[in-house]
C-alpha cells in the first residue's frame, strides 16, 4: 500500500506540487497524465526517492520516506524517461552487469528469464544494434531484477513501435495482476493509459486529460 498525504515539491519560488494526496494498492496499475510541466516526472522522483519533497508524508509498506529511505529503495523499481544501459555491452552484459549492484542476487538463467518474459530474446546481441523497444525492454528488466513491490515507468514506451507497446502493456498487466505489483506510469498516449491503467491520476491545471478520460469513462481523478 502506498499513502502520499500534503505532498508538497518547491524549487526555490517555484511550486511544482501543492498539497497531493492519493494513495494506491497491490495489484494496481495507475496512470499519471497531465501537460508538460504539470510534475508528472517530479511526482516519480519523488516516489523514486530520487529528489526530497519540501513537506508533505509518504509512506509504502509501513515504512516511511522520511526515515527509512534504504529500506524503501529495496522495494522500488524506477525507469526514467532516459533509457539507462551500457551501450558498448550486449543484453547478457548488462543484465549481469547490474545484477551484481542489485539488492537480490539472481542466477545468470533468471536475469535471462526476466527478459525472456517480455521478448526481448537478443540475449548475445551489443544494445547498440537494438531497437529503440528492445532497449526499452532492457531497460525495464533492469529496474525488475531486485523484485520490487513498487515500479515507477516515466514514458518507457516513448519513440517506439506499436508492437513493442503491446507487449510491454501485457508484460506489465501480468506484473501487476499475477505478481501483485503496484505501478505508476505517465504517458502522454491516451489510448496506451485507456488500455493498460485500472485508474489515472490527472495533474496539474489543464482540465484537457481529465475531460478526455471521462468522455471516454475512464475512472480519473484530479490531483491538486
Amino acid at each position: 500500500m502506498l499513502n502520499v498525504t500534503g505532498l508538497q515539491k518547491k524549487y526555490k519560488e517555484k511550486t511544482v506540487l501543492e498539497n497531493v494526496s492519493f494513495q494506491m494498492k497491490p495489484g494496481e496499475i495507475v496512470g499519471l497524465v497531465g501537460e508538460n510541466g504539470a510534475g508528472k516526472s517530479t511526482m516519480l522522483q519523488l516516489l523514486a526517492t530520487v529528489i526530497q519533497p519540501t513537506q508533505g508524508d509518504i509512506q509504502l509498506d509501513e515504512l516511511s520516506y522520511m526515515t527509512d529511505v534504504k529500506g524503501i529503495r529495496r522495494l522500488i523499481g524506477y525507469v526514467p524517461q532516459d533509457i539507462s544501459v551500457w551501450e558498448e555491452l550486449t543484453v547478457e552484459e548488462n543484465m549481469l552487469f547490474f545484477e551484481q549492484l542489485s539488492w537480490k542476487k539472481r542466477t545468470k538463467e533468471e536475469c535471462r528469464q526476466l527478459c525472456l518474459d517480455m521478448q526481448l530474446t537478443h540475449w548475445k546481441e551489443g544494445v547498440q544494434s537494438l531497437s529503440g523497444g528492445m532497449k526499452r525492454k532492457l531497460n525495464l528488466a533492469i529496474s525488475l531484477l531486485h523484485d520490487p513491490t513498487f515500479l515507477l515507468l516515466d514514458e518507457p514506451t516513448v519513440g517506439i513501435d506499436l508492437k513493442s507497446k503491446k507487449e510491454i502493456g501485457s508484460y506489465l498487466h501480468r506484473l501487476a495482476k499475477n505478481e501483485g505489483k503496484m505501478i505508476m506510469y505517465t504517458s502522454h498516449d491516451m489510448d496506451e493509459i485507456t488500455t493498460v491503467c485500472d485508474r489515472v491520476y490527472a495533474i496539474g491545471k489543464d482540465p484537457f486529460y481529465m475531460n478526455l478520460l471521462m468522455e471516454n469513462k475512464i475512472f480519473v481523478e484530479q490531483l491538486k
